[in-house]
């Protein structure tokens, strides 16, 4: 997924800070959100705009090899930045321990994204308090779903 050198940093210093810690470490350190002690995984996108390669740490929501990827920006009125990259170009990369491996997003709807919301709650509550935030200011929290690449 590019070259290393594409790299921006978040502008966000204790993300960037983290993306760094846990790169460095192959996923020992800096592995939760802040000290919640909830994991997380960094998922790496290209900028829509840009080319520039982004990561982003993400809560780790996972069952049977997937991964739930909410681009909730903590119930925001607003899209995060790297949703617009999602949209963009399904292809990712997720680092959950210590190497990065290629996945496809999609974008999920109905009973399958009632399913996996339900998931994200219960790994992440807070993501039901951001619901209510983004509702009351008119946007659904959009959720995608990450496949390992064949």
């Amino acid at each position: 997924m590019g070259n290393e050198d594409d790299y921006a940093p978040s502008t966000w210093d204790w993300v960037a800070d983290q993306v760094a810690e846990y790169e460095a470490s192959g996923g020992e350190r800096a592995n939760t959100l802040r000290d919640t002690g909830l994991p997380i995984i960094l998922m790496t996108t290209v900028g829509h705009k840009t080319g520039k390669i982004r990561k982003v740490p993400l809560m780790r929501v996972e069952h049977a090899g997937e991964y739930l990827i909410v681009a909730s920006k903590g119930g925001r009125p607003e899209h995060p930045g790297w949703y617009h990259n999602l949209m963009a170009d399904s292809h990712v990369t997720i680092q959950d321990g210590a190497e990065p491996l290629d996945y496809t997003v999609r974008l999920i709807s109905g009973d399958e994204r009632s399913t996996w919301w339900e998931r994200g709650v219960i790994a992440f509550p807070t993501y039901a308090e951001y619901a209510v935030s983004a509702g009351e200011a008119g946007r659904e929290i959009p959720v995608f779903l990450a496949s390992r690449t064949s």
